[in-house]
């Protein structure tokens, strides 16, 4: 037995990911389709380094009944046309895009954190999967959480252009190339120059003179993890092409010593701790590029709060930010649920 799968977005870089996860983590599928906009119709897509390939179908006349799950990762403004269509049709839907987090009838799941969430599925037979920066901060929280009671959060984060997509990725190439052979440097995708430069600007400007991208994380954080703690995020594009950095500073109720903390991660599910306070002794973005994890360095006392402590996390935005959690809250959703698997 296996289940039918719909990866709709399937040539994009996270859609593509989605079929190289699904491959690796040996996902049981009975049958597989691709759908994409009727530009990408009939294009070949490969499913990871299986040597198999789809041929993409065009998601406008797409046929969602007898299909039991789809990841989508084709953007909100069509998420919200074709989303509803196929959790009608009894295709539970796990969407990659913002549209559905904040919704109250849509659980938003990090399976490491809360996986009873997705219980409430069946409101809408849609699940959201969180911001990329938001998923790969509550894995690494949730334990200092359950151990210490999170009261406060302080991140930073610097987040590579592969979050903007392969436009923002082929800015970065284009204008680093441009720089070197002394061309005019091109700027389109983002606003400023983002090779050699970084951009404290990530969607657009709220009211209060937060970002979208700091709101997400703020209002996802508290949906995920507990709507009491605190959180302030600033957030902010770098020139690197795969892999989200933050830098987190947590405020807990009872205290935590940096060498429990250490241990605590150690021991907690999707977190790898990579902590030896040497030269090199702590995870970079080209290294955790195409890992499963979530790591965690850094790891040190903050003495100038009560309880205070600091850490330095990576991940793979594409993976653990988006794609990967995607295919995590399928298995979940088949463990719990389907159960076809």
């Amino acid at each position: 037995m296996g289940y039918r799968i719909v990866v709709a977005g399937a040539t994009g870089n996270v859609g593509r990911e989605v079929l190289a996860i699904l491959a690796e983590r040996e996902f049981p599928i009975a049958e597989l389709a691709a759908v994409a906009s009727s530009r990408s119709q009939g294009d070949e897509v490969e499913i990871g380094e299986t040597g198999k390939t789809v041929k993409c179908q065009n998601i406008e006349n797409f046929d969602w009944s007898g299909w039991d799950m789809a990841i989508f990762a084709i953007g909100s403004d069509a998420t919200a046309i074709h989303a509803p269509k196929a959790a009608a049709a009894g295709c539970v839907v796990i969407d990659n895009s913002s549209l559905y987090r904040m919704d109250p009838d849509v659980p938003l799941i990090v399976p490491e954190v809360n996986p009873d969430a997705i219980d409430g599925y069946t409101k809408k037979n849609i699940i959201a999967n969180p911001n990329c920066s938001t998923a790969q901060m509550v894995v690494a929280l949730k334990p200092i959480h359950d151990a210490a009671t999170i009261t406060r959060v302080v991140v930073s984060t610097y987040q590579s252009v592969s979050g903007a997509g392969k436009a923002g990725m082929d800015e970065l190439w284009n204008q680093t190339r441009q720089i070197f052979v002394g061309d005019e440097k091109d700027v389109q995708k983002f606003t400023k120059q983002i090779a050699f430069n970084v951009i404290p600007h990530i969607d657009k400007f709220l009211d209060d003179g937060s970002t979208k991208e700091e709101w997400k994380m703020v209002v996802e954080t508290k949906k995920i993890l507990d709507p009491k703690v605190k959180v302030t995020a600033t957030c902010v594009r770098v020139p690197v092409f795969v892999g989200h950095s933050e830098a987190i500073n947590i405020e807990t109720e009872k205290e935590l010593s940096a060498e429990d903390a250490q241990r605590i991660l150690r021991e907690a599910p999707g977190v790898v701790l990579h902590d030896k306070r040497e030269d090199g002794g702590y995870i970079t973005p080209v290294e955790c590029v195409g890992d499963f994890a979530t790591f965690v360095s850094r790891v040190r006392e903050d003495p100038t709060v009560d309880n205070g402590l600091n850490l330095w996390c990576v991940s793979d935005n594409l993976r653990k930010g988006a794609a990967l959690n995607a295919v995590q809250i399928a298995e979940l959703l088949g463990r719990r649920h389907l159960k076809k698997g």
